[in-house]
């Protein structure tokens, strides 16, 4: 599972807003911790209204301070100050995130770009683009970061793609060892809320395309029950719910109906091969709602050095 987490802090309270979780998953996975700076070249004075961190001996002396601060329970946590300045950051936590063999990088989202931005531009779209490192996204804190209510509901949205399933046994993983529920949903449109071709379609033919509609309600229902009674038997409790709409509006509600501490999904990570998981649904859902979301890079099948997430 997630044995070793990769940390990277800019010196930032917003970035710091991560660490709460960060403990709280290296408890309850017994997982070892690293926090990272880089040095960035041309840093700009002042990130997210403060003083950015440029000095190698201020970086090392910050994370030192955080580990201390944030985990005082005897966590099992490494400091790396990156000492050459780097032009890409993201491309440097990439590559740490691959040398040190990370399993799992958590990072608060940049308030001032939209996420579509951030997620499929920068730092997360490159180590999930790698096909390797699973990414969790937490908001950034309004306040002091307080620390997460123990993750007792896990919302997983597929869409019938067996390649995106592969998000399912990190959460029933993570279920079993936070006693938690998993929650599979997945959305059909409704005859109002399909779009693209399949809206232009719909308009010649709008009693068959709603009897095909109910029909992949059906289906979604069938496949959902399938996947629930393999977690079940592994000994996850699961449940499934299909929704009617606009997908990501309804994730994001159904996110806050079930009052869910994580949603987990699978994406490839790059704009235009799916718009349902890579440029469109997954940055929406999570504009939408405050809960954490994991996303876990798919093989896609034929891509070469492929292989199970």
């Amino acid at each position: 599972m997630f044995a070793r987490l990769l940390v990277p802090l800019d010196g930032s309270r917003m970035a710091e807003s991560a660490l709460p979780a960060a403990a709280y998953l290296a408890q309850r996975c017994e997982a070892a911790l690293t926090l990272v700076h880089i040095i960035e070249r041309r840093a700009p004075r002042r990130i997210h209204g403060e003083r950015h961190l440029t000095a190698v001996e201020e970086a090392k002396q910050y994370l030192s301070g955080i580990r201390e601060r944030a985990f005082p329970g005897g966590a099992r946590v490494a400091l790396h100050v990156h000492e050459t300045a780097e032009g890409n950051v993201a491309r440097s936590i990439v590559e740490h995130a691959k040398e040190l063999e990370s399993d799992l990088v958590i990072m608060v989202t940049h308030g001032h770009k939209r996420l579509d931005q951030m997620l499929f531009g920068t730092i997360a779209q490159q180590v999930i683009a790698l096909g390797e490192t699973p990414v969790l996204i937490l908001h950034p804190a309004a306040g002091a970061p307080a620390a997460p209510a123990p993750w007792k509901t896990i919302l997983v949205p597929l869409d019938g793609n067996p390649e995106h399933e592969q998000g399912v046994p990190v959460a029933r993983r993570l279920a079993e060892l936070c006693t938690a529920a998993v929650h599979l949903v997945m959305s059909v449109p409704t005859y109002g809320t399909l779009s693209g071709p399949a809206a232009s379609r719909s308009r010649f033919a709008p009693a068959a395309t709603s009897a095909l509609l109910e029909m992949a309600c059906e289906d979604a229902e069938e496949y959902l029950q399938r996947q629930a009674e393999r977690l079940r038997r592994e000994g996850c409790r699961a449940s499934t719910l299909v929704l009617r709409g606009d997908p990501a509006a309804e994730i994001s509600q159904a996110a806050e109906r079930l009052a869910a501490d994580l949603i987990v999904m699978g994406t490839h990570g790059r704009v235009g091969t799916d718009a349902f998981w890579s440029g469109s649904v997954t940055p929406a859902v999570f504009n939408r709602t405050r809960v954490p979301l994991l996303l876990v890079p798919v093989a896609r099948s034929g891509d070469a050095g492929s292989g199970s997430a």
